[in-house]
């Protein structure tokens, strides 16, 4: 086997992608928390702050559409395992011109819960768009990171400050 490819875990000897076989790992508690930003114009932060967005109530939905995500990673990343979430949370806050989402998805399991996190938070601001659009289509959507893990073999983890 090629040195560099048995640090992959996803590759099997020949190089060909497979998913990870997680039945012999330890049940964990697992966490796993992860951050985004979409920057808008005044009108459109106003907007959705207020309430009264062409579509109606942006952050609901979006919080909705960031745990419904959340619970589909393993449909939507080919590799991904599908597991049973046992809690998922989707927040924001209103920063300077932007809303930032903040997901934290957790399970007892074999294996991580970061792209459940990750995805969470993409779903929700494509959702912020899509439901602000009609006031800014230029709104950029951007930073979206894991912010901390925990449990698993690899232990805890924390993004270091940007």
């Amino acid at each position: 086997m090629n040195e560099d490819r048995s640090r992959l875990t996803h590759l099997d000897d020949s190089g060909a992608a497979h998913m990870v076989d997680v039945g012999g790992k330890p049940q964990t508690q697992r966490r796993a928390v992860a951050s985004g930003l979409i920057t808008m114009s005044a009108e459109a932060l106003a907007a959705i702050r207020a309430g009264n967005a062409p579509k109606g109530d942006v952050l609901s939905a979006a919080r909705i559409a960031g745990i419904m995500a959340a619970k589909r990673t393993g449909e939507l990343i080919p590799l991904c395992h599908p597991l049973g979430l046992e809690a998922v949370s989707v927040e924001f806050t209103y920063e300077e011109a932007a809303i930032r989402a903040t997901a934290t998805a957790s399970l007892t399991g074999r294996t991580g819960v970061e792209m459940e996190a990750m995805v969470a938070v993409s779903i929700a601001l494509l959702t912020i768009y899509d439901m602000a659009k009609a006031i800014d289509k230029g709104m950029v959507i951007g930073e979206v990171r894991l912010i901390a893990k925990t449990g698993g073999k690899s232990g805890d983890w924390k993004a270091p400050p940007v």
